[in-house]
């Protein structure tokens, strides 16, 4: 059901979602791109290793290598390190165990196609939900990420998965194509999210990433 959270998050940021199918040959017609969190075809072998193969991510890699705005949201942030499109892997959290939370990041990189709504070191709260969710990358490629300010999210009050430098998500070089653990669309309405300043379930901070994609879209229109 994560698939439909994410076009309703899209539908309330105020764009309208487009399905794509995995089996599409292109993704024309499209302005950016979700990959939604969940479960994808395969993953007992590895999360996102054979869903990467899906006609559609061919298509989508030379899209994003071309600057069109991709989101990889928990299983689709392991879609675009199987892809290559970003760096770096995961694997199953530290423990062994499903986390299932609702988890404060800290804004590391707001120049991005899906982060320019934040504000750099500002500290949000979204779901969390994952099996897979150990983020690792060699020691070169973490000083890389650090350097280049390509870490866009770290994890607040405690690493939920053992990920590296409590990495939560990371951009590419050209800020166009983010990816993250944690659950923006279940983030996104008022009633349903976490807890916030508001109140109990009053969360919205997941909104943002689809608000800010929208701006940067009509920045470049």
């Amino acid at each position: 059901m994560d698939d439909r959270d994410a076009q309703r998050a899209v539908r309330l940021a105020g764009a309208t979602p487009v399905p794509l199918w995995h089996g599409d040959a292109d993704v024309s017609g499209v302005d950016a791109v979700v990959l939604p969190g969940g479960f994808s075809y395969g993953d007992y072998l590895r999360a996102g290793a054979i869903a990467r193969f899906a006609p559609v991510m061919t298509a989508l890699v030379d899209a994003a290598n071309g600057g069109l705005p991709v989101l990889g949201i928990c299983n689709g942030f392991q879609m675009l390190t199987e892809s290559h499109l970003l760096p770096g892997s995961m694997i199953k959290n530290e423990r062994l165990t499903f986390v299932c939370r609702d988890q404060v990041l800290r804004v590391e990189n707001a120049a991005t196609a899906w982060t320019s709504a934040f504000t750099a070191g500002e500290e949000i709260t979204i779901p969390l939900k994952n099996q897979d969710g150990q983020y690792v990358a060699d020691e070169r490629t973490l000083d890389e990420l650090e350097g280049e300010g390509r870490v866009a999210f770290r994890y607040v009050g405690g690493n939920p998965n053992g990920s590296r430098r409590d990495i939560a998500g990371i951009t590419n070089a050209r800020g166009n194509v983010v990816g993250l653990m944690p659950h923006p669309e279940h983030a996104v309405e008022a009633g349903f999210g976490p807890d916030g300043a508001a109140g109990p379930r009053t969360g919205i901070d997941g909104l943002r990433f689809f608000t800010s994609a929208l701006t940067s879209l009509l920045a470049t229109a």
